[in-house]
């Protein structure tokens, strides 16, 4: 891994984030589940990599655990990448979670606000984006089909809140599924 790679926007990411606050609302047959978690988000630098000679991506891995306050138990893993183009000004963020979903969401760098040491990272996905995708398996298309993903994160500081919203067809009905939190950083 290169020492000088440039992370842009991606940079206030990296180090290890933990916050208590966050809520969970999720679909359930008789109307929204409302779930207190924590968590654990970890961003490692990648390097860069080097698509067809011709685009350069600087990457970040990140490995997402989320625990239910009510129970200490797992009830979300997620792992991925953000990527930034800085040549075509673009955030591109890969996820996979053990349900049988995977999606890359992209967005147009905001970077970052460098006077007030805040930065804005946002994606989206949908089903009939051309550009930006989410793939699922059968059982899921079928029954708890993804629609869209929405992702906005703003760090400040030491200090990170994310707001994400993934809209679920499941039980007959469009869901808006939410997580947010704060996070803050611990190294």
């Amino acid at each position: 891994m290169k020492i000088d790679i440039n992370y842009g926007p991606l940079t206030s990411l990296l180090g290890t984030w933990s916050g208590a606050s966050g809520m969970d609302v999720a679909p359930e047959p008789d109307g929204p589940d409302q779930n207190p978690y924590y968590e654990i988000l970890a961003y490692t630098p990648v390097g860069d990599v080097e698509n067809a000679e011709s685009q350069t991506l600087a990457t970040v891995h990140y490995r997402q655990i989320v625990r239910r306050k009510s129970n200490d138990e797992v009830f979300h893993d997620e792992s991925g990448y953000w990527m930034w183009d800085e040549d075509a000004g673009l955030i591109m963020h890969s996820l996979t979670i053990p349900r049988g979903v995977c999606l890359l969401a992209g967005g147009k760098d905001q970077h970052s606000d460098s006077s007030a040491d805040t930065t804005i990272l946002e994606v989206a996905a949908s089903l009939d984006d051309s550009n930006w995708k989410i793939i699922q398996s059968p059982f899921m298309r079928e029954n708890a089909s993804t629609q869209s993903f929405h992702h906005k994160i703003t760090v400040k500081g030491n200090q990170m809140h994310y707001a994400e919203t993934t809209v679920v067809n499941i039980y007959d009905k469009a869901f808006e599924h939410t997580d947010e939190n704060t996070l803050i950083k611990q190294d």
